[in-house]
Protein backbone atom coordinates (compact mmCIF):
# COMPACT_ATOMS: atom_id res chain seq x y z
CA UNK A 1 0.00 0.00 0.00
CA UNK A 2 2.70 2.73 1.27
CA UNK A 3 4.89 1.36 -2.46
CA UNK A 4 1.54 2.37 -4.73
CA UNK A 5 1.37 5.62 -2.47
CA UNK A 6 5.24 6.43 -2.92
CA UNK A 7 4.82 5.64 -6.65
CA UNK A 8 1.89 8.35 -6.42
CA UNK A 9 3.24 10.41 -4.51
CA UNK A 10 6.73 10.72 -7.30
CA UNK A 11 4.41 11.49 -10.06
CA UNK A 12 2.61 14.81 -8.13
CA UNK A 13 6.18 16.06 -6.50
CA UNK A 14 7.91 15.67 -10.18
CA UNK A 15 5.40 17.71 -11.35
CA UNK A 16 5.30 20.15 -8.19
CA UNK A 17 5.33 23.38 -10.25
CA UNK A 18 2.81 22.67 -12.81
CA UNK A 19 0.07 22.48 -9.87
CA UNK A 20 1.62 25.43 -8.02
CA UNK A 21 1.44 27.46 -11.50
CA UNK A 22 -2.25 26.06 -12.53
CA UNK A 23 -3.24 27.20 -8.82
CA UNK A 24 -1.67 30.71 -9.41
CA UNK A 25 -4.13 30.78 -12.04
CA UNK A 26 -7.29 29.51 -10.71
CA UNK A 27 -6.52 31.90 -7.63
CA UNK A 28 -6.00 34.75 -10.04
CA UNK A 29 -8.85 34.40 -11.84
CA UNK A 30 -11.25 33.17 -9.24
CA UNK A 31 -9.32 34.75 -5.93
CA UNK A 32 -12.70 34.33 -3.66
CA UNK A 33 -12.24 30.84 -3.42
CA UNK A 34 -8.64 30.49 -2.78
CA UNK A 35 -8.89 33.91 0.21
CA UNK A 36 -10.29 31.83 2.71
CA UNK A 37 -7.50 29.05 2.56
CA UNK A 38 -4.68 31.82 3.63
CA UNK A 39 -5.81 31.33 7.66
CA UNK A 40 -4.83 28.38 7.22
CA UNK A 41 -0.86 28.95 5.87
CA UNK A 42 0.60 29.02 9.27
CA UNK A 43 -0.31 25.24 9.97
CA UNK A 44 1.11 24.02 6.15
CA UNK A 45 4.56 25.53 6.74
CA UNK A 46 4.16 24.11 10.24
CA UNK A 47 3.32 20.81 8.70
CA UNK A 48 6.47 21.43 5.80
CA UNK A 49 8.56 22.10 8.83
CA UNK A 50 7.60 18.89 10.83
CA UNK A 51 8.30 17.01 7.78
CA UNK A 52 12.28 18.55 7.70
CA UNK A 53 12.34 17.47 11.21
CA UNK A 54 11.43 13.95 10.47
CA UNK A 55 14.30 13.76 8.44
CA UNK A 56 17.14 14.96 11.16
CA UNK A 57 19.17 13.06 12.58
CA UNK A 58 21.78 13.64 14.92
CA UNK A 59 24.06 12.42 12.77
CA UNK A 60 23.65 15.73 10.87
CA UNK A 61 25.38 17.80 13.11
CA UNK A 62 28.72 15.56 12.99
CA UNK A 63 30.19 18.04 10.97
CA UNK A 64 30.10 21.30 13.30
CA UNK A 65 32.63 19.03 15.28
CA UNK A 66 34.71 17.86 12.02
CA UNK A 67 34.76 20.34 10.11
CA UNK A 68 33.44 23.85 11.82
CA UNK A 69 35.16 26.06 9.08
CA UNK A 70 33.06 24.46 6.05
CA UNK A 71 29.96 24.77 8.52
CA UNK A 72 30.47 28.46 9.80
CA UNK A 73 31.03 29.36 6.42
CA UNK A 74 27.79 28.16 5.21
CA UNK A 75 25.69 30.08 7.91
CA UNK A 76 27.85 33.00 7.86
CA UNK A 77 27.83 33.13 4.17
CA UNK A 78 23.91 32.43 3.97
CA UNK A 79 22.77 35.54 6.32
CA UNK A 80 25.03 38.16 4.68
CA UNK A 81 24.98 37.65 0.62
CA UNK A 82 21.11 37.26 -0.29
CA UNK A 83 19.39 39.69 2.29
CA UNK A 84 22.08 42.26 1.43
CA UNK A 85 21.80 41.03 -2.10
CA UNK A 86 17.90 41.63 -1.93
CA UNK A 87 18.50 45.30 -0.33
CA UNK A 88 20.59 46.36 -3.20
CA UNK A 89 18.36 45.48 -5.92
CA UNK A 90 15.64 47.32 -4.22
CA UNK A 91 17.59 50.49 -4.50
CA UNK A 92 18.26 49.58 -8.22
CA UNK A 93 14.93 48.44 -9.56
CA UNK A 94 13.55 51.14 -7.13
CA UNK A 95 10.55 48.95 -6.15
CA UNK A 96 7.67 49.86 -4.23
CA UNK A 97 8.03 49.50 -0.45
CA UNK A 98 5.71 46.65 -0.11
CA UNK A 99 7.71 44.70 -3.00
CA UNK A 100 10.77 45.81 -1.80
CA UNK A 101 10.21 45.21 2.46
CA UNK A 102 9.05 40.99 0.70
CA UNK A 103 11.95 41.17 -1.43
CA UNK A 104 14.10 41.64 1.83
CA UNK A 105 12.04 38.82 3.60
CA UNK A 106 12.56 36.45 1.01
CA UNK A 107 16.73 36.52 1.53
CA UNK A 108 16.24 36.76 5.08
CA UNK A 109 15.16 32.99 5.80
CA UNK A 110 16.54 30.32 5.92
CA UNK A 111 17.25 27.93 2.88
CA UNK A 112 14.58 24.96 2.34
CA UNK A 113 14.48 21.39 2.31
CA UNK A 114 15.41 21.49 -1.83
CA UNK A 115 18.86 22.42 -1.42
CA UNK A 116 19.61 19.39 -0.02
CA UNK A 117 18.41 17.18 -3.07
CA UNK A 118 19.58 19.87 -5.31
CA UNK A 119 23.15 19.12 -3.76
CA UNK A 120 22.81 15.62 -3.96
CA UNK A 121 21.33 15.58 -7.60
CA UNK A 122 24.67 18.17 -8.65
CA UNK A 123 26.75 15.70 -6.83
CA UNK A 124 27.93 18.00 -4.18
CA UNK A 125 28.65 18.12 -0.62
CA UNK A 126 24.85 16.87 0.34
CA UNK A 127 26.37 16.40 4.04
CA UNK A 128 27.72 19.53 4.33
CA UNK A 129 24.34 20.80 2.38
CA UNK A 130 22.10 19.40 5.21
CA UNK A 131 23.83 20.17 8.26
CA UNK A 132 23.92 24.13 7.01
CA UNK A 133 20.15 24.18 6.17
CA UNK A 134 19.68 22.41 9.09
CA UNK A 135 21.70 24.44 11.62
CA UNK A 136 20.39 28.01 9.41
CA UNK A 137 16.76 26.55 10.38
CA UNK A 138 17.19 26.33 14.45
CA UNK A 139 19.01 29.87 14.31
CA UNK A 140 16.35 31.61 11.83
CA UNK A 141 14.65 33.00 14.62
CA UNK A 142 17.42 34.65 16.09
CA UNK A 143 18.95 36.24 13.34
CA UNK A 144 15.46 36.45 10.18
CA UNK A 145 13.91 38.83 12.18
CA UNK A 146 16.15 41.19 13.30
CA UNK A 147 18.11 41.41 10.06
CA UNK A 148 14.77 41.83 8.38
CA UNK A 149 14.05 44.83 10.85
CA UNK A 150 17.59 46.20 10.70
CA UNK A 151 17.21 46.74 6.66
CA UNK A 152 13.95 47.34 6.37
CA UNK A 153 12.93 49.47 9.17
CA UNK A 154 13.11 52.42 7.18
CA UNK A 155 10.94 50.90 4.49
CA UNK A 156 7.67 49.69 6.38
CA UNK A 157 7.38 49.26 10.28
CA UNK A 158 8.11 45.83 11.73
CA UNK A 159 7.73 44.17 14.48
CA UNK A 160 10.60 42.26 15.28
CA UNK A 161 9.53 40.66 18.49
CA UNK A 162 6.22 39.25 16.73
CA UNK A 163 7.94 37.82 13.79
CA UNK A 164 10.43 35.77 16.55
CA UNK A 165 7.35 34.26 17.82
CA UNK A 166 6.19 33.26 14.71
CA UNK A 167 9.06 31.96 13.47
CA UNK A 168 9.65 29.78 16.57
CA UNK A 169 6.05 28.79 16.46
CA UNK A 170 6.20 28.26 12.41
CA UNK A 171 9.78 26.13 12.40
CA UNK A 172 11.40 25.54 15.37
CA UNK A 173 8.71 24.01 17.53
CA UNK A 174 8.11 21.88 14.45
CA UNK A 175 11.60 21.37 13.58
CA UNK A 176 12.11 19.47 17.27
CA UNK A 177 9.19 17.92 17.20
CA UNK A 178 9.88 16.15 13.82
CA UNK A 179 13.31 14.96 15.15
CA UNK A 180 12.07 14.06 18.82
CA UNK A 181 9.19 11.74 16.44
CA UNK A 182 12.64 10.47 14.39
CA UNK A 183 14.43 9.69 17.40
CA UNK A 184 11.71 7.74 19.18
CA UNK A 185 10.46 5.87 15.97
CA UNK A 186 12.52 5.81 13.26
CA UNK A 187 11.38 2.99 11.69
CA UNK A 188 7.71 3.88 11.58
CA UNK A 189 9.36 7.72 9.73
CA UNK A 190 11.09 5.25 7.75
CA UNK A 191 8.06 3.34 6.29
CA UNK A 192 6.22 6.51 5.81
CA UNK A 193 9.03 8.58 4.33
CA UNK A 194 8.19 7.98 0.74
CA UNK A 195 4.53 9.61 1.38
CA UNK A 196 5.83 12.84 2.89
CA UNK A 197 6.76 14.99 -0.28
CA UNK A 198 3.31 15.44 -0.69
CA UNK A 199 2.70 17.23 2.73
CA UNK A 200 5.00 20.26 1.26
CA UNK A 201 3.28 19.81 -1.82
CA UNK A 202 -0.32 20.51 -0.35
CA UNK A 203 1.31 23.00 1.87
CA UNK A 204 2.69 25.49 -0.72
CA UNK A 205 -0.06 24.93 -3.15
CA UNK A 206 -2.17 26.39 -0.14
CA UNK A 207 0.00 29.08 0.71
CA UNK A 208 0.53 30.27 -3.25
CA UNK A 209 -2.60 30.01 -4.00
CA UNK A 210 -3.86 32.17 -1.42
CA UNK A 211 -1.61 34.42 -1.45
CA UNK A 212 -2.18 35.27 -5.18
CA UNK A 213 -5.82 35.59 -4.68
CA UNK A 214 -5.28 37.90 -1.32
CA UNK A 215 -3.02 40.54 -4.20
CA UNK A 216 -4.99 39.47 -7.27
CA UNK A 217 -6.40 43.20 -7.49
CA UNK A 218 -3.01 44.69 -7.67
CA UNK A 219 -1.01 41.52 -8.94
CA UNK A 220 -0.90 42.94 -12.55
CA UNK A 221 0.50 46.19 -12.07
CA UNK A 222 3.48 45.12 -10.26
CA UNK A 223 3.99 41.31 -11.87
CA UNK A 224 6.73 42.26 -14.07
CA UNK A 225 8.74 44.02 -12.02
CA UNK A 226 8.49 41.44 -9.21
CA UNK A 227 9.87 38.37 -11.50
CA UNK A 228 12.64 40.88 -12.83
CA UNK A 229 13.93 41.35 -9.21
CA UNK A 230 13.17 37.59 -8.09
CA UNK A 231 15.23 36.53 -11.08
CA UNK A 232 18.05 38.34 -10.22
CA UNK A 233 17.86 37.68 -6.96
CA UNK A 234 17.96 33.91 -7.48
CA UNK A 235 20.59 33.76 -10.09
CA UNK A 236 22.67 36.50 -8.29
CA UNK A 237 22.37 34.20 -4.84
CA UNK A 238 23.08 31.11 -7.18
CA UNK A 239 26.29 32.38 -8.50
CA UNK A 240 27.73 34.37 -5.19
CA UNK A 241 26.90 32.11 -2.92
CA UNK A 242 29.68 29.67 -5.52
CA UNK A 243 32.01 31.97 -5.64
CA UNK A 244 31.83 33.40 -2.21
CA UNK A 245 32.56 29.58 -1.06
CA UNK A 246 35.73 29.64 -3.80
CA UNK A 247 36.75 33.09 -1.78
CA UNK A 248 36.71 31.04 1.50
CA UNK A 249 38.73 28.03 0.15
CA UNK A 250 36.33 25.36 -0.56
CA UNK A 251 36.83 23.41 -3.39
CA UNK A 252 34.14 22.74 -6.00
CA UNK A 253 32.05 19.88 -4.42
CA UNK A 254 31.96 21.91 -1.20
CA UNK A 255 30.92 25.09 -3.16
CA UNK A 256 28.17 23.74 -5.21
CA UNK A 257 26.43 22.54 -2.03
CA UNK A 258 26.73 26.15 -0.32
CA UNK A 259 25.28 27.43 -4.04
CA UNK A 260 22.07 25.67 -2.94
CA UNK A 261 22.11 26.58 0.24
CA UNK A 262 22.68 30.20 -0.19
CA UNK A 263 20.50 30.60 -4.34
CA UNK A 264 17.66 28.69 -2.34
CA UNK A 265 15.23 30.18 -0.32
CA UNK A 266 12.07 28.63 2.23
CA UNK A 267 9.63 30.57 0.42
CA UNK A 268 7.09 29.10 2.35
CA UNK A 269 8.30 30.79 5.44
CA UNK A 270 8.83 34.01 3.70
CA UNK A 271 4.85 33.54 2.29
CA UNK A 272 3.56 33.10 5.76
CA UNK A 273 5.26 35.75 7.25
CA UNK A 274 4.45 37.88 4.62
CA UNK A 275 0.71 37.36 5.15
CA UNK A 276 1.04 38.02 8.62
CA UNK A 277 3.11 40.67 9.67
CA UNK A 278 2.94 42.84 5.79
CA UNK A 279 0.50 44.00 3.36
CA UNK A 280 -0.75 41.18 0.74
CA UNK A 281 1.55 42.56 -1.95
CA UNK A 282 4.54 41.98 -0.32
CA UNK A 283 3.86 38.22 -0.60
CA UNK A 284 4.54 37.93 -4.32
CA UNK A 285 8.17 38.10 -4.24
CA UNK A 286 8.51 35.22 -2.20
CA UNK A 287 5.59 33.11 -4.00
CA UNK A 288 7.52 34.34 -7.43
CA UNK A 289 10.71 33.28 -5.35
CA UNK A 290 9.28 30.08 -4.92
CA UNK A 291 8.47 28.89 -8.56
CA UNK A 292 11.60 30.47 -9.88
CA UNK A 293 13.64 28.73 -7.58
CA UNK A 294 12.16 24.93 -8.12
CA UNK A 295 13.23 25.71 -12.21
CA UNK A 296 16.84 27.49 -11.77
CA UNK A 297 17.82 24.70 -9.07
CA UNK A 298 17.18 21.53 -11.19
CA UNK A 299 18.77 23.24 -14.05
CA UNK A 300 21.76 24.42 -12.48
CA UNK A 301 21.94 20.69 -10.62
CA UNK A 302 21.28 18.73 -13.69
CA UNK A 303 24.31 20.83 -15.67
CA UNK A 304 26.87 20.11 -12.39
CA UNK A 305 25.73 16.80 -12.58
CA UNK A 306 26.65 16.08 -16.45
CA UNK A 307 29.85 18.02 -15.73
CA UNK A 308 30.81 15.05 -13.35
CA UNK A 309 29.26 12.23 -15.46
CA UNK A 310 31.56 14.01 -18.18
CA UNK A 311 34.49 13.57 -16.02
CA UNK A 312 33.77 10.54 -14.42
CA UNK A 313 33.45 8.79 -18.12
CA UNK A 314 37.03 11.01 -19.09
CA UNK A 315 38.59 9.28 -16.35
CA UNK A 316 37.40 5.95 -17.18
CA UNK A 317 38.40 5.56 -20.70
CA UNK A 318 42.00 6.94 -19.89
CA UNK A 319 42.06 4.17 -17.26
CA UNK A 320 40.95 1.19 -19.97
CA UNK A 321 43.55 3.02 -22.44
CA UNK A 322 46.56 2.91 -19.80
CA UNK A 323 45.37 -0.81 -19.30
CA UNK A 324 45.10 -1.66 -22.66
Amino acid sequence: MLEKLGNIVKFITKYFSVWIILGVIAAFYNPETFKPLSKYVPYCIMAVMLSMGLTVSIGDFKLVFSRPKDVFWGIVLRYMIMPFIAFLLTKILNLPPVLAAGLILVGCCPSGVASNVMTFLAKGDTALSITVSSLNTIIAPFITPFMFAFLVGSIVPVDAGAILFDILKIVLVPVLLGAVIRGMASDFVDRIMPIIPIVSVIAIFITTSSGFALSAGSLANVAWIAVVAVVLHNVLGLTTGYWAARGVGMNHFKAKALSFEIGMENGGLAMALALAHLAPLAFIPAAIFNLVHNLTGPMLASYWREQEEKKELTAANEKDTIQS
